[in-house]
């Protein structure tokens, strides 16, 4: 019985639930008292993997701005209090700045616990976890949760009762922030390095709102035209997510009104960003990895980028061809690419950044932590040195084309055992595509990529699972007009003729 509490709630590396009632067909299964044994466990599982007894560790507790937020803060609280471990409070927060506070010098915490479900809608919420090692695996996840459901079958000792502690932690953080600018573009916080930048921030109603009022603006930036800085849980003007085409053409139209150097966005809880140029471009998706590539370009050469399955033809050969960086073309999902990229670096291979098109962005400089501010530092700084040399920062862009046509279909697979009806659909694909002489793309690590090189059509498709949910997300760009329809005009019938599969998307 417990088991079916628990295990559901498991989400790849992180825990997702309903929290809060108020759209049809999703009820609650995401409480206080889940939050409270959940946490209680990941607490043993910190003294586990530290070697320290419970009496000795500190474990924080952080939240972005999400209605259910404050009772999912309370039960996890209390489960570290009554493991008799000392409980801190870091009240709101980004999920990069929980993990930095088990490595910054003042607070160096043994775990963390980041309430948040980033971009979900407002019913939902869920739980990160960190060590001074980086965010738990999805092993580690499901760890926890079998450990939740013996603590609480199992009415478990509780120990000494420790104050709950807080901390201003997104005060450190931006600290840390400005530390950064100040000491790259060699001055000091009392010098106003940014003085001559006009910046607009869009946070979304979410946790992004310290950095305009807590990085940029005491470093002297002019953040006027900034939007939805202040927090609120229902998200009452868009979505906090930089894929959204709503959100970007909102911090899109603030960038250009205002006649500011740049726009950042920020996702709910500041782990993914993008950016709009002064001239209104949109910098996300694999503009970003080419802007955040040919950032780092200059102190990692001959390096290899990892992205996630879906990136352009016309980036690789930016990268490749333009910057002189490898490109591994991996998975979806930002553990697989950061782990891929750890992976390299520890055979040998220079491997700076891990990046997926959706925002999320990991630094090897930056302990491999998906952090939307540290990347908007990154583009910050080197907007300033563009600027003070009479340049854009958008000229490092030079020479990436976009694809004239792109488009994505979703196929929902109607069967129970999802994963191997559409893993055996994927592989039927690669036969049929084999069998009609298309270009089937090797190496390929996730699902079937297609390559078309012809006189009618030139463009790409890739075919894959998805991470958690029963769809085949199939995505398609063109560099010649009506060449999406003309993929689709190839590919519809082999879908077609699979019962359990709904391929009303592909028209």
């Amino acid at each position: 019985m417990l088991e079916k509490k628990y295990l559901p709630l498991q989400n790849g590396s992180d825990v997702r639930g309903v929290a809060l009632e108020g759209i049809e067909g999703e009820h609650v299964n995401l409480t206080e008292e889940i939050a409270y044994y959940i946490v209680s466990g990941f607490v043993h599982f910190v003294s586990e993997k530290t070697g320290k007894q419970i009496c000795d560790l500190k474990i924080s507790v952080g939240h972005d701005s999400r209605l259910s937020a404050n009772f999912l803060k309370n039960g996890a609280l209390k489960g570290i209090q009554d493991c008799g471990a000392m409980a801190i409070d870091c009240s709101l927060a980004s999920t990069p700045s929980m993990f930095m506070s088990c490595i910054l010098d003042k607070l160096q915490y043994d775990g963390a616990i980041m309430i948040t479900a980033s971009h979900l809608p407002f019913n939902r919420n869920g739980l990160k976890f960190f060590t001074k090692e980086g965010g738990l695996e999805s092993k580690d996840i499901k760890w926890l949760l079998n450990k939740a459901i013996v603590l609480e079958s199992e009415s478990f000792v509780k120990g000494v009762n420790h104050e709950i502690q807080s901390c201003d932690l997104l005060g450190y953080y931006s600290a840390n922030m400005r530390s950064i600018i100040c000491r790259e573009l060699q001055c000091n916080e009392q010098d106003l390095p940014l003085k001559d930048m006009h910046i607009v921030v869009d946070a979304g109603n979410g946790a992004g709102g310290f950095f305009a009022s807590r990085v940029l603006q005491p470093l002297g930036a002019n953040i006027d035209g900034s939007l939805y800085l202040d927090p609120d849980g229902s998200f009452p003007n868009h979505i906090p997510n930089p894929e959204n085409a709503k959100a970007m053409e909102a911090i899109r139209k603030a960038t250009v009104e205002n006649h500011a150097d740049l726009g950042i966005i920020f996702d709910t809880d500041v782990d993914r960003a993008a950016t709009v140029l002064s001239n209104g471009k949109e910098i996300n998706k694999n503009a970003l990895i080419a802007l955040m590539s040919a950032i780092l370009v200059k102190d990692y050469p001959n390096s290899t980028i990892v992205t996630d399955s879906v990136t352009s033809d016309q980036l690789e050969d930016f990268l490749v061809n333009r910057l002189g960086l490898q490109h591994h073309r991996f998975k979806r999902g930002y553990r697989n690419v950061i782990n891929e990229s750890i992976r390299l670096n520890n055979e040998g291979i220079v491997s700076p950044l891990a990046i997926e098109t959706s925002g999320h962005g990991a630094l090897k400089e930056n302990y491999f932590l998906d952090d939307g501010a540290y990347m908007s530092v990154k583009i910050l700084i080197e907007a300033v040195r563009c600027k003070k040399e009479g340049k854009s920062i958008g000229d490092l862009l030079d020479g990436l084309e976009e694809a004239l046509e792109t488009k994505e279909c979703r196929l929902r697979i109607l069967v129970d055992d999802f994963k191997t009806y559409g893993l055996q659909v994927l592989d039927d694909f690669k036969v049929f595509a084999k069998n009609n002489n298309f270009i089937v793309v090797e190496p390929n690590y996730e699902g079937v990529r297609i390559s078309f090189n012809n006189d009618q059509v030139q463009g790409w498709l890739l075919v894959r699972m998805s991470l958690h949910d029963p769809i085949l997300p199939m995505n398609i760009e063109a560099n010649t007009e009506g060449g999406v329809e003309m993929i689709l005009s190839l590919v519809r019938p082999f879908f077609k003729k699979y019962e359990h599969l709904n391929v009303e998307s592909l028209g």
